[in-house]
Formats: C-alpha cells, structure tokens, sequence
C-alpha cells in the first residue's frame, strides 16, 4: 500500500455534562483526526491526546506538529505494509498516541481495500461487548448517587468512580450501599503514593474489582509494594505503554488486571501483543476510553470483543460523552454495543457535521502542507 497524502482536522466537540478526574475538569474534546488516502482507499485515525499533557506528556498541539513535522513525511510515497508501519515510524521517540492515530488511519484504508472489518482482523470472538462506564468526581455524594442510578437505569453493566484524595472511601461506600452489589471498581489517574497504602487498603471492604493506577506510571516497583498491601486487584493503565512494559509489571506483581488503550500505548498493533501478553500470563484485560469519537470508538469496541477482554470496558455508547456524534452513534442494547461488521473500522463520517465543527484543516503530500484552513 502507498500513502500518497494524509487530511488533519481538528474538531471541537462539547461533552454532555463536564467530566472531572484527578488531573482537572473537561468540558469538550479539541480532537485531531486523520484522513489517510492511499492507492488502495482511504482511512480514518483518530488521536487521542488532550488539550493539556496532564494524562501523559502528549498533547494535542504536539501530537499535530510531530505527525506534520516527522511521521508522516516518514511513511508518504512509499510502498509499505501495516507491518512496517510501526518499524518505521521507531526511531522517533515516544509520541505514541501521534503514531498511533496515522497507524489507525492506514489499518483502517487497508482492511476496508482487503473488504475485511477490524472484528475479523484482530480475531473478536463475540458480535457485541459488555459495557461499563466511568463517572467523574461530582461536588457532592447525593449528586454522585444521582448520576449512578441513571447510568444503572441507562444499562450499563459496570461501574467506574474517578477518586482522588478526599473524595474515595466515602463516595465508593455511598455507592455500595446505596446499588449493592453492582460491579465497581475505581480509578485514581495517578493521584496517590505509596505512602497511602493503608488508607487505599480501606477500599478492601466494599469488594471492587480493580483500583485503576493509583499511583505515578514510572513508579512500577511502588504498585508492586502496594500490591502486597491491599486485597484489591491493582490495575495498570498510564504505566502500560508497550507489550514489554506489560510483561515487566506482570513479572514485577505490579498488577492483577490491565487497562489497554491502544491510543496510549502506540496503536492496535501493540495493544493486540499486550493482550497477548496479558492472556499467556492469565492476567485479564479490559477496553479503556479516551473519549472517543465514533471513529476511535469503533476500533475499540472490535478490540474489545477479542477472548482476553474479559472485564467490562469504558466502551460507553456516544451520548455518553456527546449530543452528537461524527459517525453513526453507538447504542447501547442492553448494556452492550454490537461490534462493527463492515469493512475497515466499519463506521460513517458524517463530513457535513464534521466540516460544520471544524476549525483547522489542512493536506500534507509529496509537495508538503497544502489547503490549510482555520
């Protein structure tokens, strides 16, 4: 396959209600997508770096600048497979969620030429995923309770609290008690030390299933100490960046359970060998969120349904997030999403909605940015 060129937009998309963790309060999404044209077809990627490195050190300015400036004029009128995708683009260092949205771009172009769906490429086992959902910090527990029960009533099927310092072991009980036995499970963003290890182990009472990456990514050792600490199974997500980053923590015993978000760690590719990792190791993985568009959505949601996803994911429908998607909407039917079956990432852009929310544009190719807009 030959890339000849690559479309960027950037979008704004406004969230549904304001969504708040331990690294700050969003209420819209500034979304950088792709638009790979190929000699086979074209692909859409979607990256997922904020507008701030608060999650990581990526951003979306600087994804946008490292994919005009050094990504993509690595892979343009060249012939390549997907599999040279990733040795190419190694010698830039880190950038993950930059390569990972121009990989998505070309993986999507090339199954849709090759007429098979991302489902049939990465082996998914079921036609539709369990789904949870995760549920910011809230002003007030009542409020909290309030948006628990909708989201039960809606169908989801899990429950994820953001937690931070002064907002976990009271809110996590109000829920238990006020839901019983729902799944829940919990989430920091890194908001901990190791220092709080015995406050953490008071979460062992209310029977979670994992606490997401309570402390900082680069302190593996720490999550291991902690591990030994708290009866909870203890869950990587910002710490997981590649396959071997996996296979080190597991051996560590820095965690029982994985996040992937193929975003973070580089690409579908790599978050495929991680679930291959994790599965050979009998660790299970679950489908993280990024706040996805419909394009990344649907990637995900395909990833999900591999045999090693066996925890519900942050895979929410769109009007989770958005009054309006750029794509078809995902429908949650009884607290699953069915698996896209059509060619490629097996969704729709709605161009005319995407051009309306549009503030930047522009077409790099053989002779360089061309067309920008905004």
């Amino acid at each position: 396959m030959k890339l000849n060129s690559v479309e960027l937009h950037r979008i704004k998309l406004s969230l549904v209600a304001p969504f708040e963790t331990s690294f700050g309060v969003q209420t819209e999404r500034d979304v950088l997508l792709l638009k790979a044209i190929t000699d086979a077809g074209e692909g859409w990627g979607e990256c997922v770096a904020g507008e701030e490195p608060t999650y990581s050190s990526e951003y979306v300015e600087g994804a946008q600048e490292v994919l005009i400036r050094h990504l993509i004029p690595r892979l343009l009128n060249r012939e390549i497979s997907l599999a040279d995708v990733a040795r190419i683009l190694r010698p830039i260092h880190g950038h993950n969620m930059a390569k990972a949205a121009l990989e998505m771009a070309m993986l999507d172009a090339e199954l849709r030429a090759d007429g098979k769906s991302f489902g049939q490429f990465f082996g998914a086992t079921r036609t539709a995923v369990d789904c949870g959902v995760s549920v910011g910090i809230h002003s007030s527990i009542p409020e909290l309770l309030q948006t628990v029960g909708g989201y039960l009533d809606a169908g989801y099927l899990r429950i994820k609290l953001k937690i931070k310092p002064g907002w976990d072991v009271e809110p996590v009980r109000a829920v238990r008690e006020r839901f019983g036995d729902v799944p829940l499970q919990v989430d920091a963003n890194t908001a901990y030390s190791l220092a709080d290890a015995k406050h953490l182990a008071e979460l062992d009472r209310f029977d979670l299933l994992l606490i997401e990456q309570p402390l900082p990514e680069e302190e593996v050792l720490a999550h291991a100490k902690l591990a030994r600490n708290v009866k909870t199974p203890i869950c990587l997500d910002e710490s997981i960046t590649s396959a071997q980053a996996a296979a080190d923590a597991i051996e560590l015993g820095a965690c029982q359970v994985i996040n992937i978000k193929p975003g973070r760690v580089g690409g579908y590719l790599e978050g495929r060998k991680i679930h291959d990792v994790c599965v050979e190791r009998g660790i299970p993985v679950w489908m993280g969120g990024m706040l996805e568009t419909g394009i990344g959505r649907a990637g995900n949601v395909a990833m999900a349904a591999m045999p090693g996803f066996t925890l519900p994911g942050d895979t929410s429908a769109s009007d989770r997030y958005y009054h309006r998607d750029i794509t078809e909407p995902f429908v949650l039917q009884d607290g699953r999403l069915k698996v896209p079956t059509r060619p490629g990432l097996g969704v729709t852009v709605d161009r005319e909605y995407l051009d309306s929310i549009t503030f930047w544009s522009g077409t790099l190719g053989r002779g360089g940015m061309s067309a920008a807009s905004g």
